[in-house]
């Protein structure tokens, strides 16, 4: 078992740490809120009194921060973890952010010989708190070795990308889709009981016909057609809005700098910043069915 360092304990890192715990790790946590990390404590966890406590004399370094300048603030500042970071570490970032983040972090603990992946997630807060979560990991293929063992105990597929930074990229790939087949399957839907059809029986011909996708089958965004979904609890829980236009945000961007070409990319975009403005952006990324629903 490792002894593992884990910073950031929001809705998606609180349960990855507990799972760590429950793998049988030695894990000390961080985060800014004490109620987050007393919930960890009281799982099995040791507290740490200073970020750097998660740092020290660790096998592992896993962190999960909101942005790109979180994290090459918590490596790379002037009171970065770089400074006590043993080169025996290995450092995990699960944060989804932009690739040249990652790429400036692992390239500055590189030069201090600290092994570096990122390793964004997919699955939401069930993944995490299943332990089901799918990993996509930029690294190098030692260090992508080094990094499956622990993140098989928080994750059931692991996928190694490419090197450092492709981990964002295929995961931002994969939500821009993702966000394309949500709106997409929301307006599908609601045109459909606009014209008097039955939102479960189109869903199940949909299923079996070639508008099938991962939306319609797992992730219904109809009330009332899945139990268990978000849309199903009034759009709580989930992925929120805000979360889906953020990561829609870092596709454009990459889409900007590679000059590709996303304009369904681009739409999905403008529609979910639609739904921050009018107040949406704490509801799961599933109530864009109701922008539709608006729309009559």
């Amino acid at each position: 078992m490792a002894n593992i360092g884990f910073i950031g304990l929001g809705n998606m890192g609180g349960p990855m740490a507990a799972n760590l715990v429950k793998a049988g790790h030695t894990v000390t946590v961080f985060d800014l809120s004490e109620q987050a990390m007393q919930t960890l404590a009281d799982a099995g966890a040791t507290i740490a009194a200073h970020v750097n406590d998660c740092a020290i004399d660790k096998d592992y370094v896993i962190s999960m921060l909101p942005a790109g300048k979180h994290v090459k603030g918590l490596y790379l500042g002037e009171t970065g973890l770089i400074s006590v970071l043993d080169k025996t570490t290995q450092v995990i970032d699960c944060s989804t952010i932009d690739a040249e983040s990652a790429r400036i972090v692992g390239a500055g603990l590189a030069d201090a010989n600290i092994s570096f992946v990122d390793a964004p997630v997919s699955g939401g807060t069930a993944g995490a708190t299943n332990g089901t979560l799918t990993f996509i990991v930029g690294a190098n293929g030692n260090d992508f070795a080094k990094a499956e063992i622990v993140l098989k105990d928080m994750g059931k597929n692991i996928f190694h990308a490419g090197d450092i930074g492709a981990g964002q990229v295929a995961k931002i790939c994969n939500n821009m889709l993702l966000s394309v087949l949500m709106a997409g399957t929301s307006e599908a839907l609601q045109m459909g009981i606009d014209n008097g059809l039955d939102p479960k029986v189109l869903s199940e011909i949909m299923l079996q016909s070639s508008g099938r996708n991962w939306t319609l089958e797992l992730y219904n965004p109809c009330p009332d057609v899945l139990e268990n979904v978000p849309s199903s609890n009034d759009y709580k829980g989930g992925f929120m809005v805000d979360l889906m236009a953020k990561d829609l945000g870092l596709a454009m961007d990459a889409a900007n700098h590679s000059n590709s070409s996303t304009p369904m990319g681009a739409l999905a975009k403008n529609l979910y910043n639609l739904m921050q403005n009018q107040n949406m952006g704490s509801q799961d990324f599933s109530s864009i069915f109701k922008l539709f629903s608006k729309a009559e």
